[in-house]
């Protein structure tokens, strides 16, 4: 399998030439690498030194896209919180009424109660969501690194089959 050339490899991702590889293809690139003869892979490597930027652009992409969810997730906590704060603070005046009957009164701790609650279970669906949207920005993180190694692993294992990689 180590005579694949590049003009096969091109033709596996059909792709015209280099300059048209897109993000997209390469993982389907990087998958194809082993395939590949040791001098195609270092000559296609020394093609593509746009790879670090690339995943620079994609992590960027993502970290970007995860920002605006959080500013927009925050704006959206805000206002829940501050709707169930006005809230508490109308039920609280209601309270404070000296004629309130006990069973009004109960009504209305009910209602505090609810709020307070509901106020609960949102923050623990933020924080559920937060960890979500982490994770999903450390599999991108994790995805880039390991292209990297793809990289980097095939053109250390191409030059000590050379024996270039020799110390």
């Amino acid at each position: 399998m180590g005579d694949v050339n590049e003009a096969a490899v091109k033709r596996k991702l059909g792709i015209p030439d280099w300059r048209s590889l897109s993000k997209d293809k390469v993982l389907k690139f990087a998958a194809a690498m082993p395939e590949m003869a040791t001098e195609v892979r270092l000559k296609l490597i020394e093609q593509f030194p746009a790879f670090k930027d690339l995943g620079k652009a994609n992590i960027d992409a993502v970290t970007q896209a995860h920002k605006s969810t959080l500013e927009a997730n925050e704006n959206s906590q805000n206002h829940f919180h501050q709707a169930s704060q006005d809230q508490r603070d109308a039920l609280r005046a209601d309270l404070g009424r000296d004629d309130l009957s006990w069973e009004q009164r109960d009504a209305l701790h009910d209602r505090f109660e609810r709020n307070v609650r509901q106020a609960s279970e949102k923050d623990s669906e933020n924080k559920q969501f937060l960890g979500t949207g982490m994770k999903m920005v450390a599999a991108a993180g994790a995805a880039a690194i390991g292209l990297g190694v793809v990289f980097v692993g095939g053109k250390l294992a191409g030059a000590s089959e050379d024996g270039e990689g020799s110390q």
